[in-house]
């Protein structure tokens, strides 16, 4: 359809609606809108955004397809619990301010959660025109429009307003996702907040980890400004449990409260020969490099080398492996492999990540994995040997366990390897901070109101969780933040009382 077809039938819809004769059926013929894109061969000489946003017209079709559900399945997806029905409902009258004000009473970075959170697995896995049609891919595009309504503010966002000062002092540890919306939420309620990062940026994994084709860093900037603009203090190149240690902050620096989400940093490896060759990154720091150090613009003042590969594999199947991959592709590699060891309907990847890779050429290898990574004498990597798998019965994880063929060894001619198989717990914290207590994977653990095993200080996000998603760290920030908020109140009171 043209684009003055689309607007033909959005006003028909408009018209039957405002009549009140507007049926489901009329509703499930709307066609899935396709949110435009770059062509894949022009994207993959560029780091620009891929996905390139929806017209106004196609917004608004889109939530037309929307049944405005009484019970509401949707929200009971939504890790924040967005009240999804009424704000798409905004987007169909054209009211989008209004559509923002309602994402943001429950999400405070929705430019970044309709870019990057898996809709399909969350929200729009039980969204009811999904179900309809069997397929959580032809579901109400509720990510999109998320976008859309955020897209629409990005010159002019809304300062929070902020109660008056409470004289109380509040840590936050990280600035990715989690940090982000414990700081304004504290920072609202009036207290003094100080958020310490590690890197030389702010945004963690939003920007070390997450790259410019799928999430602009322009974007994460401007929440980071509206942070600066509320009064929230920021450290950059701070290492907590280095530069200072979190007793240190909580018992000379005079903070009342804190909250950790400093992420799952600690990447993992396979443990096999040849991991320690030149050529072998963790995704981590090709990530890291390519995108936080700007690597892509060689010779144009980026902070940091990065070897241009040529030939790369890429081990995993996650959406990290997917970033590594189409990365590599954008650093100029002629060819890209990704190796998984199951079968792409297992990949924990986004099916858009998966459409979009296989689209800009990315070889995938599927029931394959490697035994051993080969050098030359000069140690520089030069093929991975690998193994073929079948899979068997479901393990704990609810995916068939992958087993290895004997004999089925061969070799792949690569020049780089990227591991991209997860990342656990970065050890610096524990080792640093007595009475905290952690799992036996190394996470914190919290109790319901994402509360420590130490007094005023509260955890969230992948530090808590293992590997999470940027929505579900904002969820815990943001539970944190309230029972933060809570905590000082009460202190307060108790400071008041003793000084009587």
């Amino acid at each position: 359809m043209t684009q003055s077809d689309d607007k033909k039938q959005l006003d028909k819809l408009l018209e039957k609606q405002r009549k009140g004769n507007l049926k489901p059926s009329d509703r499930f013929e709307i066609p899935p809108q396709p949110i435009p894109e770059q062509e894949p061969h022009k994207r993959k000489k560029n780091i620009s955004e891929v996905a390139l946003g929806y017209t106004e017209t196609q917004a608004r079709l889109e939530a037309m397809r929307c049944l405005q559900c009484k019970n509401v399945p949707c929200v009971k997806g939504c890790p924040v619990r967005i009240r999804i029905k009424d704000f798409i409902a905004a987007i169909a009258e054209g009211h989008y301010k209004k559509a923002l004000q309602i994402i943001k009473e429950n999400s405070l970075l929705p430019a970044v959660c309709g870019r990057v959170c898996p809709q399909e697995v969350q929200c729009q896995l039980t969204c009811t025109v999904g179900k309809k049609f069997k397929d959580p891919t032809k579901a109400v595009s509720i990510g999109r429009l998320e976008r859309y309504v955020a897209d629409l503010e990005q010159d002019n966002i809304q300062i929070p307003e902020i109660a008056p000062e409470t004289g109380m002092k509040v840590a936050v540890i990280g600035s990715g996702p989690g940090g982000i919306v414990a700081a304004a939420d504290t920072r609202r309620a009036g207290h003094d907040v100080t958020v310490f990062e590690a890197f030389h940026k702010t945004g963690g994994v939003m920007v070390y980890g997450i790259p410019e084709f799928r999430l602009p860093k322009s974007i994460v900037q401007k929440e980071i400004d509206v942070l600066k603009k509320m009064g929230v203090k920021i450290i950059c190149n701070f290492i907590v449990g280095k530069t200072r240690t979190l007793d240190q902050l909580m018992n000379e620096e005079g903070f009342d409260a804190a909250y950790i989400g400093v992420g799952a940093g600690l990447p993992r490896f396979m443990s096999i020969e040849g991991e320690s060759l030149i050529g072998v990154y963790s995704a981590n720091e090709f990530l890291t490099r390519a995108n936080l150090m700007k690597a892509y613009d060689f010779g144009k003042g980026a902070d940091t080398p990065i070897a241009k590969p040529k030939i790369a594999a890429v081990i995993g199947g996650g959406n990290v492996a997917m970033d590594s991959a189409r990365t590599a592709v954008r650093l100029g590699a002629q060819k890209v492999y990704l190796i998984y060891r199951r079968t792409e309907k297992e990949m924990p990847a986004r099916i858009e990540e998966v459409h979009h890779a296989k689209e800009e050429g990315i070889d995938f290898r599927i029931l394959q994995s490697p035994k051993r990574i080969i050098g030359d004498e000069n140690f520089n990597v030069t093929d991975i040997e690998c193994l073929k798998y079948r899979l068997g019965e479901p393990d704990e994880s609810g995916r068939r366990r992958p087993i290895p063929i004997e004999g089925s060894e061969f070799h792949i001619e690569v020049d780089t390897v990227i591991m991209a198989i997860g990342n656990i717990a970065n050890p610096l914290i524990r080792k640093t901070t007595t009475g905290l207590e952690f799992n036996k994977w190394g996470n914190i653990i919290v109790d319901e109101n994402c509360k420590t095993s130490i007094e005023g200080v509260y955890a969230g996000g992948d530090i808590v969780l293992g590997a999470a998603t940027v929505i579900l760290a904002m969820g815990q920030g943001r539970i944190a933040a309230n029972s933060i908020n809570q905590y000082l109140k009460q202190k307060k009171k108790q400071t008041l009382r003793n000084t009587k």
